[in-house]
């Protein structure tokens, strides 16, 4: 007879052993997102993709649930931990790609650098309804000649007294 292994059995469902790390708003967060993707983004998905059409409904369901700019305290934002946020993304991502990458963007790419470096008016101004999904918030990261490789691209802001002077 083989000796048995006294290791413990590994986990399918959570390989690294997350879950027991998680804190129970941790849970909470992951949960409700995991919820919300699979009972009501879901089952939009395919037709969406089937007609090319971004709902912007799910930006501001997203925002009642506050998964947008959720790291942030305050103007409507959930003031979460990265944790949660990553949970939540996670939880998006297994469903659909484009709405993860909507939800990162609007929160990482628009709403961060205005808490962090807007002044208190560009916040209260725009930070509540980007939380709600009522904003849209985007980002440019291409020219004709180097694609989405930002080392390569040849556009440039130059301050000046008026302002900034953008060539390229």
């Amino acid at each position: 007879m083989a000796n048995k292994s006294s290791r413990p059995a590994f986990q399918w469902e959570d390989p690294l052993l997350l879950e027991d790390t998680l804190a129970e708003d941790e849970r909470l967060v992951r949960d409700t997102a995991r919820q919300y993707s699979q009972e009501r983004l879901q089952p939009r998905i395919l037709e969406a993709n089937r007609r090319e059409h971004f709902d912007t409904d799910i930006l501001t369901e997203m925002g009642e649930l506050g998964l947008l700019g959720a790291t942030i305290d305050g103007y409507g934002c959930a003031g979460v931990n990265y944790v949660c946020y990553g949970l939540a993304a996670r939880e998006v991502e297994r469903v659909d790609s484009g709405y993860r990458s909507a939800m990162s963007v609007q929160s990482s790419l628009v709403m961060h650098p205005i808490h962090a470096y807007g002044d208190e008016a560009q916040r209260e101004r725009f930070l509540p309804k980007l939380a709600s999904g009522q904003l849209i918030g985007c980002f440019g990261l291409t020219e004709p000649d180097a694609g989405s490789d930002p080392a390569a691209m040849k556009s440039r802001a130059r301050k000046t007294d008026d302002g900034y002077l953008l060539t390229g």
